[in-house]
Parts: C-alpha cells; sequence; structure tokens
C-alpha cells in the first residue's frame, strides 16, 4: 500500500535521457474537446470494467472510473479514464496480451513513475492506466473524483478552470499534455483542500 507521504506528494519524474514514455511513435493529441456532461458515460464505464474483468479475470485488482467523467456535472473530454490496478506490471505478459485481445492498444509506458503502463480503446473511448498497489496514484484520483462529487462548487471551479485551459490550448495548437499543464496549478489546489479535508494534511 502507498505511504500517506506518498500520497499527498506530487510526483511527476521527467523521462531519462534518451527514453521516451511513447509506445511505437504514438503521442498525445493536438486538440482539446470539452463536452458537456453526459448520462451515457457511467454505462460506457461499465462496459469498459466488464470488458477489462472479462480479459483478466481476478488479474484485475481493481477496476476504477476516474477522472472527469466519473464525476456527474462536470465538463470533460469524451473519454472514459479508468485506473486498473494489478499484481506487478512490470509483468506484462499476464495482462497485457490479454487487454490486447480484447481491443486495447499500447500507447505509455513509464518505468520511471510507478511502472505506469496507459493503454487506448478505441470505442468507448477510454485510456486505461495500469498501475500496481504500491502505486499512489489510484488513492490520489479516487480522492480527487470523490471530493468533486460531493462539492459543487469545487465542480465549478474546476470546470471554469478546464475551459479556460482547453480555450487557451486550442488557440495555440496544443496538443493534451499542455492543456493539462494549463490546469494544473487549480488541479494542485482542489487536491490540496480535498487533502486536507481527509485530514491527510495537517500543517
Amino acid at each position: 500500500m502507498p505511504s500517506r507521504q506518498d500520497i499527498v506528494t506530487f510526483h511527476d519524474p521527467p523521462a531519462p535521457p534518451g527514453e521516451s514514455p511513447w509506445v511505437d511513435g504514438a503521442g498525445p493529441e493536438v486538440g482539446v474537446d470539452l463536452a458537456d456532461p453526459h448520462p451515457a458515460w457511467p454505462d460506457a464505464f461499465a462496459e469498459i470494467a466488464a470488458r477489462i474483468r472479462d480479459a483478466l479475470g481476478w488479474r484485475a485488482i481493481s477496476i476504477e472510473h476516474v477522472g472527469s467523467t466519473s464525476v456527474p456535472g462536470l465538463v470533460a473530454k469524451p473519454i472514459i479514464d479508468v485506473d486498473l490496478v494489478v499484481a506487478d506490471p512490470t509483468d506484462e505478459a499476464a495482462y497485457l496480451p490479454a487487454l490486447e485481445a480484447a481491443g486495447f492498444v499500447l500507447r505509455v509506458r513509464e518505468p520511471w513513475w510507478f511502472e505506469h503502463r496507459a493503454l487506448r480503446l478505441p470505442q468507448p473511448r477510454c485510456n486505461l492506466h495500469v498501475f500496481g498497489p504500491d502505486s499512489p496514484e489510484p488513492v490520489k484520483h479516487r480522492i480527487f473524483r470523490d471530493w468533486l462529487r460531493g462539492n459543487a462548487d469545487e465542480r465549478a471551479r474546476y470546470a471554469a478552470a478546464k475551459r479556460s485551459a482547453a480555450a487557451a490550448a486550442n488557440a495555440q495548437g496544443e496538443h493534451t499534455m499542455q492543456y493539462n499543464a494549463r490546469k494544473e496549478q487549480a488541479v494542485r489546489e482542489i487536491y490540496d483542500r480535498a487533502f486536507r479535508a481527509a485530514g491527510l494534511v495537517t500543517d
């Protein structure tokens, strides 16, 4: 299990020299298309989760709907973000072929960031993030999701930051990682309030 300190710390290690997280020429998409909240997003997650469970069985320790599509009433890119926890992300033979047979495509491999792997599913559109049990990232994502679900003012604040970042990124022809950077300050401020409400940060 991740430590309390790891949960409240933002880990952003750069790729080692000569390394790229992108697999086989993949890269971030240009342009940010925000959509109004859609009632079909939970059903899309349920379909994706069932596909993962069918592929992996009990090797899928947890499957969580995270990101903006998991928060009712929040604008989002119409792509379902899913966190998958497996016993050992480095043991790709234990899960990757089964996921690929189910239609997922590996796009990112980041050994330097909690052994993160990311896969894309074309339909329903999904970003699948694979972590191990010791990674703090799935815990962070659940805290953020639940805090936004329970606080309308925070949802409104985050929606405004997303719209502003998307408008600026699109005006400059930027890709999604640059869009994420534009809203990072707002994200971290929301996290800080969520962490304090949970008692994870007390100073």
